[in-house]
């Protein structure tokens, strides 16, 4: 037995072994899209774009009707086997309205009511009744009845009778929760006089009757919905030698001011002939339709008033986003097209210089850390350079022989730093330590420059308002689809960035693959800072608030080799999300101060904010409402939004690429990146606000490499062949 518990315990191990935690990281996005999901449903449903129906039923014969409700009253009750049509007693007038409650004419309805004291019936649909409980609970308050008139106003004829129990239930529901009452009063949609019913409305009129409800039709029709003016409305409304009658208006649906105006002369001019407006059941002499509602079905009423409610407040919060993120999306692109084009005219001149031609020594700063396959084309490009330099390899703590491999090279002018494994920060402040010259380049250890790169970085320097330079990265393994896409975005998105926030001059990253410093800009703010996990970020902001200017060389190609799985690519861009959050806080006093410091906290920091944290997480709206429009929606003008939309990104990118020299052919799979890569993104800064606001801490996560970008032999780098061992599928 001992054995067979052990056995059964040891598979429930093993069992358990498979099951892993969602951690809460994870968890905490995945539930914030499903309960927006939800809200942007429910409001949908509310709003009758979502199951409504909007058939009706041309009139058909009338032979299965019985004769006493064709020539009898408007009001049909068919209750536990009767067969009555029951009419209004003479001089008494029940006005009726339907398809509210509206915000604007059913608290104007009501006004003219109170005013005349006069008692009416209301005919509310659950979606209005939903959204506008506090104008159900007002018609109670002052003594009117209300009636179901169906949740989603459909033609029940086409219905089943699960879908009508569905729409009276829902209807009974939502005036639950708004007035705390139920009620036994029912009007059909497109329901007009007793003598109207035919034998497809007449079945559905019998079932309804066995739910227990009466069915409220008219005898006298204002047809106010067809704004026919306010004296014929009142004609229509009379009934004529002082007979009583069910008269059908509206305070929903349209413009009702001549409704309104109607009711306000209707109502004095009728008492002084000595009619009564009354509710329905105090016409009749009958008990009130409406009964108080106590315990879990009260609750129930209100907790579904509070779900519309909410949803009909997070959707409003979702359009403002959506018009936000419209904004910003067009602003950035209209700023990046026409930044980008001053800057590539201003540096492009045949006359331009930055000053005097940088000639002297660089020293270039290599961090690895088990870049075993990386490191060789690496260190090769850099002695290929046509402009001279020192090579600093600051091995930190690999454990796959990265220091052995660039000591076997035995190339001049190459030095090998070895230290214990402490972060990226704390290997360039080594190697800034060790350095011979004044002018620092730095550059991750899987990418290859090209033989002019470093020449080309450093000539910004000759200015020497100038502390820092950002190079062209660009993407070397971009044969993938998920390489393909990091391309468009290091082309689109890095660098025409780079050449609006040049011409503002508030760059707020200098990139890790390809950057230069000057050694007196750097040492004054303390190096490379471990305080965030995006230290060329912090370190940029560092230089600006200490009064450098921070500048883009486009011709200093940089080629790096990107992600090449979505599990990679959701480490590194959680990082820099993650990181560039914290420098921003880290540098928010910037803000309030005054000088250099001052001007990029107030320029940089808030275009910094918007475009690269706000804009990404609002991003995705586009394709949530995107998607709900093709569904719900007005799908063509919802199609023609957003090729709107991916039209302007294309010819941003277009013109991107045009810049920067590259083939076009590239951009075939961008309207595929922006639905696919950009969720991605989404999920991952949503993750890193997460992080943020729970106060977690996130580690150096480092991405296995392929060694796949090579040493250029011209102006793009070659790319070796490659055994499946080396590159994992995308997906």
């Amino acid at each position: 037995m001992a054995s067979r518990t052990r056995r059964h315990g040891a598979a429930r191990s093993a069992r358990g072994g498979f099951r892993r935690r969602l951690p809460l990281r994870l968890l905490l996005p995945l539930l914030v899209l499903v309960a927006l999901a939800a809200m942007l449903m429910l409001r949908g449903y509310v709003h009758s774009e979502i199951l409504a129906d909007h058939r009706v039923q041309p009139p058909a014969a009338t032979d299965k009707v019985p004769e006493k409700i064709l020539e009898g009253g408007p009001v049909i009750d068919v209750r536990g086997g009767r067969t009555e049509g029951l009419s209004v007693p003479d001089h008494r007038l029940v006005l009726t309205f339907d398809d509210g409650p509206d915000p604007t004419w059913t608290p104007r309805v009501l006004d003219v009511l109170k005013k005349h004291d006069a008692h009416a019936v209301f005919f509310v649909t659950g979606t209005m009744a939903s959204r506008y409980p506090d104008l159900v609970k007002r018609m109670v308050d002052e003594g009117h009845e209300v009636g179901l008139h169906t949740f989603n106003h459909p033609d029940l004829s086409f219905q089943s009778t699960k879908r009508i129990d569905w729409e009276l239930s829902q209807n009974q529901l939502a005036i639950t929760g708004a007035a705390g009452v139920r009620t036994s009063l029912f009007r059909p949609p497109y329901s007009s006089f007793a003598d109207a019913m035919d034998n497809k409305s007449w079945p559905v009129t019998e079932y309804i009757g066995s739910r227990g409800y009466i069915t409220v039709v008219n005898n006298t029709d204002s047809e106010d919905w067809k704004k026919p003016g306010v004296r014929e409305i009142i004609r229509r409304a009379t009934p004529h030698g002082g007979k009583g009658a069910v008269v059908l208006m509206h305070d929903s649906g349209g413009d009702r001011h001549q409704t309104v105006q109607a009711l306000d002369e209707f109502l004095p001019g009728l008492k002084e002939k000595g009619y009564e407006f009354d509710n329905l059941t105090e016409a009749l002499d009958a008990p009130s339709a409406m009964t108080p509602v106590t315990g879990a079905e009260l609750w129930k009423g209100k907790a579904w008033v509070f779900l519309v409610q909410a949803s009909e407040k997070i959707t409003d919060v979702l359009v403002v986003g959506l018009a936000v993120i419209g904004t910003l999306v067009i602003g950035r692109f209209g700023l990046m097209l026409l930044l980008s084009g001053v800057h590539a005219r201003r540096v492009r001149r045949k006359r331009f210089s930055w000053g005097r031609t940088v000639t002297e020594p660089v020293t270039v700063l290599v961090p690895a850390y088990n870049e075993a396959k990386c490191i060789e084309n690496t260190v090769r490009s850099l002695v290929a350079s046509d402009h001279p330099v020192e090579v600093i390899v600051i091995d930190d703590g690999s454990t796959d022989g990265t220091a052995r491999i660039v000591e076997g090279l035995g190339l001049p002018g190459v030095r090998v730093i070895r230290q214990l494994n402490a972060g990226k920060p704390a290997a360039l402040n080594r190697g800034l330590a060790n350095a011979r010259h004044d002018i620092i380049v730095m550059m991750d250890g899987d990418t290859v420059f090209e033989p002019s790169t470093v020449r080309e970085l450093v000539q910004p320097f000759g200015d020497p308002r100038v502390g820092a330079v950002a190079g062209n990265a660009k993407v070397g393994n971009k044969d993938s689809l998920i390489g393909a896409w990091q391309h468009i975005e290091y082309v689109m998105g890095f660098n025409l960035d780079r050449r609006m926030y040049d011409v503002l001059g508030c760059m707020p990253t200098i990139p890790g693959a390809v950057g230069a410093f000057r050694r007196s800009a750097l040492e004054p703010i303390g190096g490379m800072s471990d305080d965030t996990l995006a230290e060329d970020t912090d370190v940029t902001m560092a230089l600006h608030r200490a009064g450098w200017r921070v500048v883009y060389a486009e011709n200093a190609r940089a080629w790096t080799e990107a992600p090449e799985t979505v599990q990679q690519l959701w480490s590194q861009r959680y990082r820099w999300s993650y990181g560039t959050m914290q420098a921003i806080w880290k540098h928010r006093r910037a803000v309030i101060e005054k000088g250099h410091s001052g001007r990029f906290g107030r320029v940089g920091l808030p275009f910094v904010s918007l475009f690269m944290v706000l804009a990404p997480l609002l991003a995705p709206l586009i394709d949530v409402f995107l998607l709900y429009g093709i569904v719900f929606g007005p799908t063509e003008k919802t199609v023609v939004a957003w090729l709107g939309v991916l039209a302007i990104q294309a010819v941003c990118a277009a013109y991107a690429f045009r810049l920067d020299r590259e083939r076009m052919t590239h951009l075939i799979s961008l309207p595929l990146q922006q639905i696919l890569y950009r969720q991605l993104m989404y999920v991952v800064l949503l993750q890193s606000w997460i992080t943020a606001l729970t106060g977690g801490r996130l580690r150096w996560q480092k991405l296995r490499r392929t060694g796949v970008v090579e040493a250029p032999g011209g102006s793009v780098p070659r790319q070796r062949s490659r055994s499946s061992d080396d590159r994992r599928p995308v997906a």
